[in-house]
């Protein structure tokens, strides 16, 4: 049963009464309507997926109908009843935009033939229209001022028109994502899917299903068939973000879909052709990805620089996200707040930015942004100078007791400090470690110490 509505508009009693039993009991919701008038009143874009109206009606025609609901619901199919010596009428709906006639007086089987056949089209008429206005909002901006950034995008703009793969790098909350939606807008795959997958949001041993799909009873809970995210983005492209999260066999099994073009459904013994573009991203180390898939991801390697190498750019995502958030609000942003926030380190990039400036729009009683409703400052939160040592300092190992020291609580020790250091984020401490996530999340559980993001 579709999800919408059927409009069955017919001024002749018996003939209305008789479409309406039989749509219904096809399994159809059906509003009836005697005349075009009501049929007009009754009509809403929102609950109906299917008009199907008489042409011969008192008041408002057929044809009148048919233009006001191509007016009014563009993507909503019609179907017109004549009587078959009308087929004139039947000519001049089908050139009006009318999906199909039916003759009357109709017989079941014909009508409900021509009702799926309308419904299914309409179905796709609406996929495409959403399709549409996806693929018109996928490229989001990309605020920048600096040099260095201006020439990543210079980068992006020039391997948008190619097919090769595209590996972007750089810290978290740079804006990687975004570098990969403008590549894909900017691309001759444009109008088809836009993908994305975080590698490091979804547990390792569900990676393989949501990469590559499963059949219906591949493993315990498997109860319907799942396309996974390559056949998902079929036509268009897909973005890996954090890729080097992959474990090696899932690494080899996206180094052969890029050599193959073709994808491993768990489950079934039958690859599945895909025609994708992949983009992927990392946050750590290229050189951590095994080298056979690193040489295959990164024909093109974009670098987006983090906030601190690029200050100019902090005046002018200032002014962005604070007129973006400010939900109409004509928003000062003064010099002092401005130098404050061109002061700071941004260790979060682009992403913590834009929650500073969320904080201050919420906070801010006025019609000019405070310092005071900026976020503390961290003590260590001031820009690096060239010379400055690195954040850790000469002590920063734990003191070594007389009576000696494992290497097991010398790890958790070495543990427990880079996750304060790095505020509990699992991400950002096991990059700094050099492992991949998962190792660090399973040496944390080993030391019983707690999760945290």
């Amino acid at each position: 049963m579709p999800d919408k509505a059927l409009l069955f508009i017919e001024d002749d009693d018996s003939g209305r009464e008789l479409g309406l039993f039989n749509l219904r009991r096809a399994g159809h919701t059906v509003d009836g309507a005697r005349d075009g008038a009501e049929g007009l009143r009754l009509f809403d874009p929102d609950r109906h997926a299917l008009v199907i109206t008489d042409v011969r009606m008192p008041g408002p025609s057929g044809l009148e109908v048919l233009h006001e609901v191509k007016a009014r619901a563009p993507d909503t199919p019609v179907l017109v009843i004549t009587a078959y010596a009308d087929v004139d009428l039947a000519v001049a709906a089908m050139k009006a935009g009318a999906f199909d006639f039916i003759g009357k007086p109709f017989h079941r089987e014909h009508l409900l033939l021509t009702v799926d056949k309308a419904l299914e089209r309409g179905k796709l008429r609406e996929e495409l229209s959403q399709l549409r206005r996806q693929v018109a909002g996928i490229e989001r901006p990309i605020v920048h001022r600096s040099p260095a950034m201006a020439r990543a995008l210079e980068i992006a703009d020039r391997v948008a028109r190619a097919a090769a793969p595209v590996l972007v790098t750089g810290e978290s909350g740079t804006g990687k994502e975004l570098v990969a939606r403008r590549i894909h807008a900017r691309s001759p795959r444009a109008a088809g899917p836009f993908v994305a997958l975080n590698c490091a949001a979804i547990p390792a041993d569900l990676l393989e299903s949501e990469l590559f799909g499963h059949v219906r009873g591949a493993f315990t809970g498997a109860v319907r068939e799942r396309l996974g995210r390559f056949r998902q983005a079929d036509g268009g492209t897909l973005f890996l973000d954090e890729v080097a999260e992959l474990s090696p066999a899932l690494q080899a099994k996206l180094l052969r879909v890029l050599q193959e073009r073709v994808v491993d459904v768990v489950g079934s013994d039958t690859p599945v052709p895909v025609d994708v573009r992949v983009i992927a991203a990392t946050h750590r180390d290229p050189a951590e990805l095994r080298g056979d898939l690193l040489y295959r991801l990164r024909v093109v390697e974009i670098a987006v620089p983090p906030l601190r190498d690029r200050p100019e750019d902090i005046p002018a995502l200032v002014h962005h996200f604070v007129a973006q958030l400010a939900g109409g609000r004509e928003l000062e942003v003064p010099e002092a707040v401005l130098a404050d926030l061109s002061s700071r380190a941004w260790p979060g990039n682009v992403r913590e930015l834009e929650n500073a400036c969320e904080r201050a729009v919420v906070l801010c009683p006025g019609a000019a942004l405070r310092v005071e409703d900026l976020p503390p400052r961290a003590p260590a939160d001031a820009r690096p100078r060239p010379g400055d040592p690195p954040e850790t300092g000469a002590d920063w190992l734990p003191a070594l007791p007389e009576g000696g020291l494992s290497l097991v609580d010398l790890e958790k020790r070495v543990i427990e400090r880079v996750l304060a250091m790095k505020r509990g984020n699992i991400t950002h401490a096991a990059a700094y470690l050099k492992v991949p996530r998962h190792v660090l999340a399973y040496r944390m559980e080993k030391h019983g110490l707690r999760r945290g993001t």
